[in-house]
């Protein structure tokens, strides 16, 4: 049985026809919703194939794949919401490194999830490709042992790159 959906009165992007696309990093766009299943553990994850962002010193572009998985608590991020902060980042200049930690920033401080984790797997540039993770367990708890984890093993077995 479906449970009825707490906190969406809120929203404001999703549903919305008049949609408008902000090229300038924004982490007002996000908005949250309330999980209706805060009692279970469960990975919720986004992949984001069309990331793009500027590099700080050059100005050009950089494409990537941003994959975000998190297990909420409370507070859910609402996915039109997310597509358009992440395409906030578009003319904004940062490098790799530095926008995977952004993105996880502003995502713990809209949602403090139980764990979160946000990896970019970016198209080579000069004949390198630029892969940042980056997590977060909270701390106290079995999170903050599962992130010590995860970021310890999280690429093991990096796949074969043949398809960037």
């Amino acid at each position: 049985m479906m449970t009825e959906r707490k906190g969406v009165e809120n929203l404001s992007h999703l549903g919305s026809e008049d949609t408008k696309y902000t090229f300038e990093y924004d982490p007002t766009l996000l908005e949250t919703f309330e999980n209706n299943h805060p009692n279970r553990d469960y990975f919720v994850k986004f992949n984001c194939p069309e990331f793009t962002t500027l590099c700080p010193k050059t100005g050009q572009p950089d494409f990537g794949t941003i994959y975000i998985s998190y297990i909420p608590d409370e507070k859910m991020v609402e996915s039109k919401s997310l597509k358009l902060y992440l395409f906030s980042f578009r003319n904004h200049g940062g490098f790799h490194e530095d926008a995977m930690n952004v993105i996880l920033n502003d995502l713990l401080e809209l949602m403090d999830p139980r764990y979160i984790e946000v990896w970019g797997k970016f198209t080579p540039r000069g004949g390198i490709s630029i892969d940042p993770y980056v997590n977060y367990g909270k701390p106290g708890t079995k999170y903050e042992d599962m992130a010590a984890q995860r970021l310890m093993y999280h690429d093991m077995y990096p796949e074969k790159i043949d398809n960037r």
